[in-house]
């Protein structure tokens, strides 16, 4: 059951990806790439001959099979099906963020260690970015926890989380803007430009192609997912299967893809609706989504739910 959830995340993530772009695109009256454009660009990249700068050292070559390793080892402490399992009672919510953060601090290395004026840009930007990220996305994280008396994430996934008390429902904003700033969208990144004063996800894969840029690109649409599963897990655990019933994997599945679905629609009208920020304006949107995640665990400790 553990290998085939891990699968799930792996094999859709690019699904996910590509259903983003098309309901971005039919929201802004075009009619966008197909949904499964996302793979055939993964094959494309895998098949293709790689340019590397000879200025780089062992960390350019290794962070793209770091950055895929850390996702995946992420994404197996994740429930997304079922909670039953032993590995979820290992693995904290904590474990998982930060797993997530080696993955992104070997990215910023990788930027500046092409040499490139880009590069560094965008691994400096980057790193601006988490310091902001963290501390909204743990208070936010802290509150589901507190609710459900665990870190673990079997306990917080298998816990009936009171999603419409105001304290999740506060935790809940604050972690949909982390999505949006780990995932690099609008309004704080731009995924689809290579203008070089805007980008910050971009700048530092710039100097990648061929299978090291598939990797680093994969990697990515599977940390999208992840973090939607997270999302899942933490505000709307509800449909998870149970180990009495085997046919409830099929159930949860598509209470699973459901969410999946809306949470896909959610982000792509986001970025349809919204202009990107400058970046000297991303700490106050930042900063008022970790105001929220703040007020998320004052009131759960004030309001005990």
């Amino acid at each position: 059951m553990n290998n085939l959830q891990l699968i799930i995340l792996i094999a859709l993530s690019p699904l996910a990806q590509g259903l983003i772009k098309k309901v971005k695109a039919l929201s802004q009256g075009r009619v966008g790439t197909p949904v499964l454009q996302p793979y055939y660009d993964l094959a494309r990249l895998f098949g293709k001959d790689m340019v590397i700068s000879k200025t780089t050292s062992w960390i350019f070559h290794a962070t793209p099979y770091i950055v895929f390793a850390s996702t995946v080892a992420a994404c197996s402490l994740t429930p997304v099906v079922s909670a039953d399992g032993p590995i979820f009672s290992v693995g904290g919510i904590i474990a998982i963020i930060y797993t997530l953060a080696l993955a992104k601090f070997f990215m910023a290395l990788a930027g500046l260690d092409a040499g490139t004026a880009f590069g560094g840009e965008g691994s400096s930007r980057e790193m601006t970015v988490t310091i902001l990220v963290e501390p909204m996305m743990m208070l936010a994280v802290f509150t589901s926890a507190i609710a459900a008396g665990s870190t673990m994430m079997a306990g917080i996934a298998a816990s009936p989380s009171a999603f419409f008390s105001p304290a999740h429902v506060l935790a809940f904003a604050a972690f949909y803007v982390a999505i949006i700033a780990e995932t690099g969208r609008v309004p704080v990144d731009n995924p689809d430009t290579h203008l070089e004063l805007t980008m910050i996800h971009e700048g530092m894969v710039l100097e990648y192609s061929g299978r090291y840029l598939a990797l680093m690109e994969w990697a990515h649409y599977i940390k999208q997912l992840l973090l939607f599963t997270l999302a899942i897990d933490l505000f709307f655990p509800y449909g998870m299967a149970g180990r009495e019933h085997e046919w409830g994997i099929f159930a949860a599945f598509g209470f699973y893809a459901v969410k999946v679905f809306v949470l896909s629609v959610a982000v792509a009208l986001t970025e349809s609706s919204r202009a990107k920020l400058r970046f000297f304006q991303l700490p106050s949107l930042l900063g008022g989504s970790f105001v929220l995640s703040a007020l998320s665990v004052v009131t759960l400790v004030m309001m005990g739910r």
